[in-house]
Formats: C-alpha cells, sequence, structure tokens
C-alpha cells in the first residue's frame, strides 16, 4: 500500500512500525455544535481508510479525540449562558448518533481533552525543562517556535523568510503569520469555572497541546497515521508536530492524510448561502446514509468534491443498481463458498485501494466487474465457481464501503463486538471469544474465521 504522505509531499509506501499494528489517530469533532457535512467528509474518508486496513488483515487502534474544551467550546457556552460540560456533552451525544447512523466504524478510543488534562501538564513540564517553551507573567505557557528547526516543514514555510510576531493567544491563526503559540492559557474572567490549577497558574490548555498528549497516552510516542482536514494542516498539526517532537526527542507520525476541502451546491458552506448542512438537516430531507457515504466517496480524499441535493437522485440510482445485483447473486443457492475464489477484477480493485486510496478508480472496477457479471447471469451462467468468487467480492466491497442498505449492513456494534472478539483470540482467551461469538449470533450474525481474519455473515 502507498499513501501520499502530506509531511514529504509524495507516496509512500507502508510500512507498519509493529508488525501488522497499526496506530490511527484522527481529529475528532470539537462539540460547541452538531458537526456538519465537510466534518462528515473527513470522518468518513478516515472510515474507509480503517476499514480498507482491518480488511488486509491490519489490527488497529483507532483514537478519535474529542475536543470538549477549546476557545469554540468555551464561547458557545458563554453565549447560551449554559455550564460548559452541558453543550459539549449534548454535542458529543449528537455526534456520536451521527457516527452510528452514517456506519462509520467506532474509534477504540474516544479521549475528552477535559479527562486529560494531567497529562498535558506533563509535557508543558517537559518542554519548559528542554527550553522550548516559556511561561508569561500572566501564568501562560508559550512554544517558543524558534526553538525547533523544522517548525513549517509540514505546512512549507521558512521561519526564517516569515515575518514572526511575538505570540498569539488564538487557537487558530493564518500560515502567513506563524507565531508562538499557547500551550497553557492563564484564567480570565470570561471563561468563568473553566480552569484547571497547574504549577505555573490556573488556566486550561491550548488545542494543540491537546491531541498531542491524548494521541501518545494511547497510541504511544511514535505512531503509524495521523488523519485530519487540510485545514487542520496549519496551524494545528504543524503546532503538533513541534511539541511532540521536542518533547519526545522522537519521530512523531509516520504518514499524515488530509483530506480536501469539501464544496456544497457549488460552493464553500455558509449559512447565509443556505448551503450548510448537517446531518439532522440531510435526514429531513430525505437523504439515505448510503447515499452521504457514496457521494462523499466517490471523489478521490485529496480532490475537492461538490455535494449537492441534486445529485441525491442519481446517486440513489447507483444504490438501487448495487443493491439490486447483490440481491440477485445472494438469493442464488450456494453449494460451497471458498473464501479465496475471487474473480481478477478484485485485485485490479485492490491494486486501486493500494494506491493512496483511490475510492474512484476502485469504484468504476467494481461497476464494470458488476455489469459483466449481470451479462452472464442473463445468458444463465450460474456456475457455483462464478457465484462463489461474485459473493466474496460482494462481501469485501460492503466491508470496505459500507454502502449497503442499513438492513443488509453490518451495524457498528456487531463490527465492535467482532473487534473485540478478534483481540480475545489473539490474547487466547478463548471463553470470552466464544462468549462473544455467541453474542454476536445472537444478535443475528455468523462470524467465519478465515486466514485473512474474520468475516461477519447475517443468518
Amino acid at each position: 500500500m502507498r499513501f501520499y504522505n502530506s509531511l514529504s509531499r509524495q507516496k509512500e509506501i507502508f510500512k507498519p512500525i509493529k508488525s501488522n499494528k497499526v496506530g490511527l489517530y484522527t481529529c475528532g469533532p470539537t462539540v460547541y455544535d452538531e458537526a456538519h457535512i465537510g466534518n462528515f467528509r473527513t470522518f468518513i474518508f478516515e472510515d474507509l481508510l480503517k476499514r480498507y486496513l482491518l480488511f488486509r488483515g491490519y489490527d488497529v487502534c483507532h483514537v478519535m479525540n474529542i475536543t470538549d474544551v477549546d476557545d469554540k467550546t468555551i464561547n458557545r457556552a458563554r453565549e447560551v449562558h449554559k455550564p460548559l460540560d452541558v453543550i459539549t456533552r449534548k454535542y458529543s451525544d449528537q455526534f456520536f448518533k451521527d457516527v452510528e447512523w452514517l456506519k462509520i466504524i467506532p474509534a477504540n478510543v474516544y479521549p475528552k481533552a477535559t479527562e486529560h488534562i494531567p497529562g498535558m501538564i506533563r509535557m508543558i513540564k517537559k518542554l519548559l525543562a528542554k527550553g522550548f517553551a516559556y511561561k508569561e507573567d500572566d501564568g501562560s505557557v508559550y512554544f517558543n517556535i524558534r526553538s525547533y528547526p523544522d517548525y513549517g516543514r509540514l505546512v512549507q514555510i521558512e521561519l526564517s523568510a516569515q515575518k514572526v510576531t511575538e505570540r498569539v493567544v488564538n487557537d487558530e491563526y493564518e500560515k502567513d503569520e506563524p507565531q508562538d503559540f499557547a500551550l497553557w492559557k492563564s484564567k480570565k474572567e470570561e471563561d468563568g469555572d473553566v480552569f484547571w490549577d497547574a504549577p505555573w497558574g490556573p488556566g486550561r490548555p491550548g488545542w494543540h497541546i491537546e491531541c498531542s498528549a491524548m494521541s501518545s497516552q494511547y497510541l504511544g510516542e511514535h505512531f503509524d497515521f495521523h488523519c485530519g482536514g487540510v485545514d487542520n494542516i496549519f496551524p494545528h498539526h504543524e503546532n503538533e508536530i513541534a511539541q511532540s517532537v521536542c518533547s519526545t526527542d522522537k519521530p512523531f507520525v509516520n504518514i499524515w492524510l488530509h483530506s480536501e476541502h469539501l464544496m456544497v451546491e457549488g460552493g464553500k458552506m455558509s449559512k447565509s448561502l443556505g448551503n450548510f448542512y448537517r446531518i439532522s438537516d440531510l435526514k429531513n430531507m430525505g437523504f439515505s446514509a448510503e447515499n452521504i457515504r457514496y457521494q462523499l466517496l466517490s471523489g478521490h480524499y485529496r480532490t475537492k468534491i461538490n455535494f449537492s441535493k441534486d445529485k441525491k437522485h442519481q446517486a440513489d440510482k447507483v444504490l438501487h443498481r448495487l443493491s439490486d445485483f447483490k440481491d440477485r447473486v445472494t438469493q442464488q443457492k450456494l453449494i460451497s463458498n471458498n473464501s479465496s475464489n475471487l474473480p481478477d477484477e478484485f485485485y485490479q480493485f485492490c491494486a486501486a485501494m493500494d494506491d493512496d486510496l483511490d475510492a474512484p478508480k476502485a469504484l468504476a472496477v467494481y461497476f464494470n466487474w458488476m455489469k459483466e457479471i449481470n451479462k452472464k447471469m442473463d445468458h444463465g451462467s450460474k456456475s457455483p465457481e462464478l457465484l462463489s468468487s461474485a459473493r466474496n467480492f460482494l462481501d469485501a466491497f460492503d466491508n470496505i464501503f459500507g454502502l449497503f442498505a442499513q438492513s443488509e449492513s453490518v451495524p457498528p456494534e456487531i463490527m465492535s463486538l467482532a473487534e473485540r472478539r478478534k483481540e480475545a483470540r489473539k490474547k487466547k482467551v478463548w471463553s470470552v471469544a466464544d462468549e462473544l461469538r455467541s453474542e454476536i449470533e445472537k444478535r443475528g450474525y455468523l462470524v467465519e474465521d478465515t486466514a485473512k481474519g474474520y468475516k461477519l455473515k447475517k443468518l
């Protein structure tokens, strides 16, 4: 597999740090409002990455943070005159409902920033001790970007050619004015009771230190993938690299993947233009989860794509073709099935996915194959070999893209149970594995263990 690494600006062959294991960190929602379709373009791309890694047999540990304290969350709580935790809990709950509805496989861990303050303080202590950070009289702590020679590598800026201003307290700012950024923000009156005690004074963490501390806690100081949208590249991911590398003296992340912006109705999302869609809005318009997934996955993750209400009918037609084909194949009586029996097109499909998750090319391969199989079946060809290979390719396609209707696709909670069972089998805790198999069967699915991992089938 090759991936386009945003750090090197080239495709690189993926080599896991630990054999057959993948550490994946994805920047999650800032829970001050409902996540919108632009956010979910990134989350669904990350779901495709994770699904494909799982399909390829990797043991994926996926961590997605929940930003429940930052400038935006505090400002929203102040605007509506409610406690911070009331606001963040409301939108966290909505996010998880949207994730389940969109058939996104849940992360292994969803760490909340407010529950990991001690780890952030420990990292800031290290940066201060090593001379990469400094304290201000008001109790704030800043990272000195001039102290890290590689600062700007991800976003491709040279500090020597930039106007470097003193400091910035805001979480977000432009790359043409790189500045020392806040690791710890001193307590302010407008923050109310949102503060924690630290050796340098009461306050709260800066946004960037949150992800560095939480990723290292759950994935270690050096891991395989870090993903987000292109808007995360600067300053967020640039700052994450600086503070993580300087605190650990180790490489931080091997491969950085970023999804492009999503256009909506031909333009940038804006409430004033009426093209600002939350998942709840799209549900009310009659969109299915599969329609949204298809529109967001039909373009390559590194290209801008346009999400539109006008494309709903066209996407539904494609989904009906997919569903009709699946019904046609699965309704045929299958005498026996060899899981290794796969058509040549399957390997073309995998070759496309291996090349930086080229979903459009992979979809084209699948659709052309589907057309050919329909022709053969129209002419009476229903050999065991054809039906067996067709079912196997169908299962693989469904596991990777999740485009079949909810009733026909494996629900996320079943996937979660199956992942727990895989972990139990790996540790040879057979009693737990058997209990989980029984629980999965009670919920209507059969687990089939193969040389390449497990398969889930509807009973």
